[in-house]
């Protein structure tokens, strides 16, 4: 506990001689200031990692006192010591950012309990703060990877969002793993609100029956296993960014609370009757086609036009180019690292298929394929059978394995794994898309191009 500092500031002198004695007792520095202008003039001195004050101060307020405190850090944890008939001042400074209250006559050991759990909230508000500024350098439109037209265009739009004071919905399309969390990510990180929360939702992973609870939370007893109050992950944003990953797999009556959030800046936990105010921005990923959706009533209308006043849709690996490449150098640094690996360098064999490969599942799937490669490795050079991307038509000799593949049979191959992944999955067509790695929008779509 050594180091740790408190500022007590009441003007009945015997309580905060007991008070400073007994915290020192148990590690703490303590220090009395009389009036609230005497302890202004000691904050910049002390830096107090908590303060006591008492509600009534000769002269300025324990209120004003407050006030100014927050202003001078709002960090500083405020705690207010109140006589039985200035309750109301108390709970009026916990409105005002005040840690706590604590009755006269005072316990002192609540006293210090109370300033463990104010220092201890401190310190992890300051763990917090410094993960949130380390994220803020780490991830970023920099470690965004692709120089191709199709990503450079995205990216611009991308930029010109973050710089935004308010920031609009934002709704980010495209197939499967296209990197669209990592977009969401990045425009976070580059704007005003990046050391504020980033709350990602996976909406396919949450069931109906719990979407609710958890996106708005809940009050003590609103169902049977409610046992105490909980904010939700909406509450959990405030300040930042809530981010709605395949918001096209929402319920319909959740929808409707959503749009409420988007529109009215308000929340309703299960079980109130109160709302409660909220300073969120909103980003949303979908692999479906949201209109057509709309159209056969899966999807609200007015939620959909709320979240669709930016729209970016981000590339399929396909439409990229040389950015296979690119991304395959990304991915090799990454994974030498991370297994102690020397691959510096492709054959030739290996580029070319790379680059004629179709790439169903997207970038996620590139970095799978890369990952499972470097781990193959037994050298410095990756070759065809590394990736282990395709096998050779009319036998397994490994020397045919290892030759760059005919580009002209790839929408062969490609229909022939859709063909058994069908079969495999009993005609059943989304688990057949999840056993390619893609959305079941993106099947249908190969279905109808090759007459399946």
């Amino acid at each position: 506990m050594s180091g740790s500092t408190v500022l007590i500031v009441d003007d009945e002198q015997s309580l905060a001689r007991s008070a400073k004695a007994f915290l020192a007792d148990h590690g703490y520095e303590a220090e009395v200031a009389v009036t609230g202008e005497q302890a202004l003039d000691l904050l910049a001195t002390l830096q107090p990692d908590v303060v006591f004050a008492d509600v009534r101060l000769p002269g300025m307020s324990g209120l004003d006192l407050l006030r100014r405190i927050r202003a001078f850090d709002p960090v500083i944890p405020v705690i207010m010591l109140t006589a039985y008939g200035s309750i109301e001042g108390a709970v009026e400074a916990v409105k005002l950012g005040a840690f706590d209250y604590v009755k006269k006559p005072v316990d002192l050991e609540e006293l210090k309990l109370l300033a463990d759990r104010a220092r201890e909230t401190r310190l992890l508000k300051q763990e917090l703060s410094y993960y949130r500024r380390r994220a803020t350098t780490d991830v970023g439109f920099e470690g965004l990877v692709g120089e191709s037209r199709a990503v450079q265009a995205v990216l611009e739009r991308a930029r010109q969002i973050a710089a935004l004071d308010e920031t609009p919905p934002v709704l980010l399309t495209g197939e499967t793993g296209t990197g669209k969390g990592l977009l969401a990510r990045a425009i976070h990180a580059a704007g005003a609100r990046a050391t504020k929360p980033f709350i990602e939702v996976n909406c396919t992973a949450l069931p109906a029956t719990l979407m609710e609870a958890e996106l708005f939370g809940h009050e003590r007893g609103a169902f049977t296993d409610a046992k105490e109050s909980k904010p939700g992950l909406v509450e959990a944003a405030e300040g930042g960014f809530l981010f709605l990953d395949e918001i096209g797999d929402v319920d319909l009556a959740v929808q409707g609370k959503l749009l409420r959030v988007i529109e009215e800046r308000a929340v309703r936990r299960v079980g109130s009757v109160r709302e409660r105010r909220v300073d969120v921005r909103i980003m949303a990923a979908t692999n479906r086609d949201l209109e057509r959706a709309v159209g056969e009533e899966r999807f609200r209308k007015d939620l959909y036009f709320r979240l669709a006043v930016i729209v970016l849709d981000v590339p399929p690996l396909r439409e990229r180019g040389d950015d296979v490449l690119l991304l395959t150098e990304h991915f090799l640094r990454a994974f030498n690292a991370k297994y102690g690996k020397v691959v510096r360098e492709l054959s030739a064999a290996a580029r070319d298929l790379l680059l004629s490969y179709p790439w169903p599942g997207n970038v996620r799937e590139l970095s799978h394929v890369i990952e499972r490669a470097v781990l193959w490795s037994r050298g410095p050079t990756l070759d065809v059978e590394h990736l282990s991307l395709t096998r050779p038509v009319g036998g397994t000799d490994h020397g045919d394995a290892a030759k760059p593949v005919d580009t002209a049979t790839l929408p062969q191959r490609e229909k022939t794994m859709i063909e058994q992944a069908l079969r495999e999955a009993g005609g059943n067509q989304t688990k057949a898309a999840q056993r390619l790695g893609i959305s079941r929008d993106t099947l249908r779509y190969r279905l109808k191009k090759f007459g399946l």
